[in-house]
């Protein structure tokens, strides 16, 4: 393994005209930032969010992460790389291994591609402390998970806001907002992301949340009142309806199809409409056997069947709670990477 066949990257143009039609109505919310975010790095582009690569018997496999990283490398245009997420199993990790982790994606990308650290410690105390690892670990930023309880049971009003501030204190890491799906209770209502995205240690918004009607009408509200914050979106299931008025992605899908996803968010940001769907139609099926299965938590798994297609892992190992795919997937993933180019 070492000869990882890829195809050249096309040169990605970040001219993005921006969406400025809802008249702000809201007086009651924050009045945004400058232009100029004080921290962070520029994430207008792709980013894909990596597997944690496991040995047979269940230990991280730091040599698959030499691999991957180096696999990354040949992708000039990869803005950022995220690590300990879900795609990462980034709960399934003690302490001390998310820290060597982090560590071993930078060395492995050779310090030249910043490396985001997911931080889903529970309480706010703990992720303090899980941040702060993460940047003595070489971590550029954190991506801020919800309280998991949230999911649940919904969170009490300003508990968000509070939670990006103790995380922003006990560590000095550059922060990444991240909006949970509508169909949870740790979805954050507009009032409060934008309080959130308001702060100077808030660089970036991962917008993860799935429910059309809220990214079409929050995401002009939320650039208006934030200008140079980065929106991402994550949703790797159905990518091209956020891609038009995004800024870049941040989705586990780049790690196995990094050529196709730069080439369809470049003609989505020019607004080349029929490119776009000729991306979009030949990675359908990539699609539906990656991420439309019974869990999406399954994406997991099947992104690291896509990177045995690649030649860059040669088995899908995982943790528990996290299981094997059924008999035949591999087969069905590998054909899906042929079909999209990248196999």
């Amino acid at each position: 393994m070492g000869n990882f066949p890829i195809t050249q990257p096309k040169t990605h143009s970040h001219s993005n005209p921006l969406f400025d039609m809802a008249p702000i109505a809201l007086d009651n919310l924050s009045n945004g930032s400058s232009a100029s975010p004080s921290v962070g790095f520029d994430l207008k582009g792709f980013s894909p969010a990596a597997v944690t690569p496991f040995t047979p018997e269940g230990a991280v496999d730091y040599e698959a992460i030499h691999r991957i990283g180096q696999f990354f490398l040949q992708f000039p245009n990869i803005k950022s790389i995220l690590v300990l997420g879900h795609a990462g199993e980034g709960t399934a990790l003690t302490s001390d291994e998310k820290s060597a982790l982090i560590k071993a994606y930078v060395k492995a990308t050779e310090g030249r591609i910043p490396i985001i650290a997911g931080i889903t410690s529970e309480g706010n105390y703990v992720a303090g402390i899980e941040a702060k690892a993460a940047k003595e670990a070489g971590a550029s930023a954190g991506l801020v998970y919800p309280s998991h309880g949230w999911l649940r049971f919904g969170y009490q009003k300003g508990a968000p806001q509070k939670r990006y501030e103790d995380i922003w204190n006990a560590s000095n890491l550059p922060l990444i907002c991240f909006q949970y799906p509508q169909a949870t209770k740790a979805t954050l209502d507009l009032p409060t992301m934008l309080d959130i995205l308001a702060k100077p240690y808030v660089f970036a918004l991962k917008n993860g949340v799935r429910d059309m009607a809220r990214w079409d009408v929050e995401v002009p509200i939320i650039r208006k009142r934030n200008p140079g914050k980065p929106i991402l979106t994550c949703h790797d299931e159905y990518l091209i309806h956020t891609s038009w008025n995004c800024d870049g992605y941040l989705v586990g899908y780049g790690q196995i199809v990094p050529e196709a996803m730069q080439e369809l968010l470049d003609a989505c940001l020019s607004k080349d409409v029929d490119r776009a769907y000729e991306v979009h139609d030949r990675l359908m099926p990539l699609t539906k056997v990656v991420y439309h299965r019974p869990s999406h938590m399954e994406g997991t798994v099947a992104l690291k069947h896509g990177l045995i297609s690649r030649g860059v892992l040669s088995h899908a190992t995982v943790r528990a709670p996290l299981l094997s795919l059924p008999e035949g997937a591999h087969d069905d993933i590998d054909a899906a990477m042929k079909f999209a180019g990248a196999a």
